[in-house]
């Protein structure tokens, strides 16, 4: 059973980047989707990480709230 609490920073660390409060402000403020990218296409992504946005939100599975708020995040970066 997975009881990993599905937050913006736990969601940074599965995808293998810091949850440091700075390291994540950082990350948002470099990068950004182009207006109709979803999160997964975004060019910034390695292979695993992709598939692991992909596969959350196509099965809205327990990350799934996580992802959409960091696609908002860089929506507004």
């Amino acid at each position: 059973m997975d009881t990993n609490l599905h937050t913006l920073p736990n969601l940074f660390l599965q995808l293998g980047l810091s949850d440091k409060p700075e390291d994540m402000e950082s990350f948002i403020n470099s990068h950004s989707l182009a207006d109709g990218v979803e999160i997964e296409n975004a060019g910034f992504w390695t292979d695993g990480q992709a598939q692991f946005l992909k596969e959350s939100r196509d099965f809205d599975g327990a990350w799934a709230e996580s992802v959409d708020e960091l696609s908002t995040l860089l929506n507004q970066a």
